[in-house]
């Protein structure tokens, strides 16, 4: 659900009172003029949605494997609600599948993978200490004759910077990826030259503590690593993926940044996207050795409890920040409860020259990015 209420009114801070102490006040999006960032390179957003899976227990279910690739590929959704406008609006179902790549030599793929709209579903949360009555399943299974798999990307075609977090844990076989990833979209997607893509990808045969943040392409036309776009990091506090983890990926002008939990994990300049692109999120393998080639009869799942993005698109009415266009700045991250924003400051000159007072006691406000581009 895209969150929008508002819970009560407003408060404006105090000028005295350090923002690292201030109460700050809930408010509905519809009240925030833009949405800033906290972290090493902070930035302004210009809207905010909330997609929230953790109570849909109506929809609950876990459909049986199809193991015909053609049925499995022509499936229908496995609730209602992936009819519904919640999800139409916002989201795409996949179906299509690597028969062109098996053919050619564009990747070293040695099985057959269909992605199918079976293999997304609401799953009841049955954790000894469950903190959502549901979550979202995004399944990958080996079949005898494929690999059934799944994936859906964003409506949104041309998002042009934004910041992504979404609530999740991978569990299951070796041989599967789970990711979410921006990527524009383009005619010849095995043309590396016009690749724009920033990954967050958790694989199922390496360590269960370890994810893998890129640029695309991470590797050459004749299959040498760019070592300058990737980066294999541990995930901190001695966690694993299989643990509810928070991920947050930031796409920035000049960057992508990645957090865990919180902690800055790894930033990437290098073949930072440009380009307006889609949000997309699966779950899958095809037997290559990026993915590993998963035992038949065996499954991995990328479970998610919730999916927040702040964004700015090439249809911003405002090309910068500025006092008119950012009269009440908000923040997703100072909030104490998941989804919904709060209130900085009402008042783009007020905050900013708040900011600069307190500029040694506020750690997550960088100055520098608050007086560059905005949108």
């Amino acid at each position: 659900m895209v969150h929008s209420r508002l819970i009560r009114p407003l408060v404006v801070v105090s000028g005295l009172t350090p923002l690292s102490l201030a109460a700050f006040q809930q408010v509905s999006n519809d009240q925030c003029n833009c949405f800033l960032t906290n972290g090493s390179r902070a930035e302004y957003f210009k809207s905010h949605k909330f997609f929230d899976y953790r109570e849909k227990s109506e929809y609950a279910t876990v459909p049986a494997l199809i193991d015909d690739p053609d049925d499995s590929s022509e499936a229908d959704p496995s609730s209602d609600y992936f009819s519904s406008n919640e999800w139409v609006d916002n989201w795409t179902l996949q179906n299509w599948n690597n028969k062109a790549s098996l053919s050619s030599n564009v990747s070293d793929a040695t099985t057959l993978m269909v992605n199918s709209p079976n293999n997304v579903y609401f799953e009841k949360n049955n954790d000894p200490d469950a903190d959502s009555s549901t979550f979202l399943t995004m399944r990958t299974a080996r079949l005898k004759d494929f690999q059934t798999a799944s994936e859906f990307e964003s409506t949104v075609r041309n998002y042009h910077f934004l910041s992504v977090r979404m609530y999740a844990r991978t569990i299951g076989a070796p041989g599967a990826v789970t990711a979410i990833f921006t990527y524009r979209d383009i005619a010849n997607n095995t043309d590396l030259t016009k690749v724009q893509e920033s990954d967050l990808e958790i694989r199922t045969m390496g360590p269960h503590d370890h994810v893998q943040f890129t640029n695309q392409p991470a590797d050459t036309s004749v299959g040498l690593e760019v070592q300058e776009a990737t980066r294999n990091v541990t995930i901190p506090k001695k966690r694993d993926w299989t643990n509810w983890t928070v991920y947050r990926m930031d796409w920035s002008p000049g960057a992508t940044t990645w957090y865990i939990n919180g902690d800055e994990v790894a930033s990437i300049s290098f073949q930072a996207p440009r380009d307006p692109s889609l949000l997309i999120l699966n779950s899958w393998s095809d037997g290559g050795s990026w993915t590993g080639n998963m035992s038949v009869g065996r499954e991995a799942y990328l479970q998610i409890q919730w999916i927040e993005i702040i964004y700015n698109t090439t249809d911003s009415s405002t090309s910068k920040r500025d006092d008119q266009a950012c009269v009440n700045i908000c923040s997703i991250d100072e909030t104490e409860k998941i989804g919904f924003p709060v209130l900085l400051q009402g008042g783009a000159s007020s905050i900013l020259g708040q900011m600069r007072s307190y500029a040694g006691m506020v750690s997550w406000v960088s100055i520098l990015s608050m007086v560059t581009a905005f949108w």
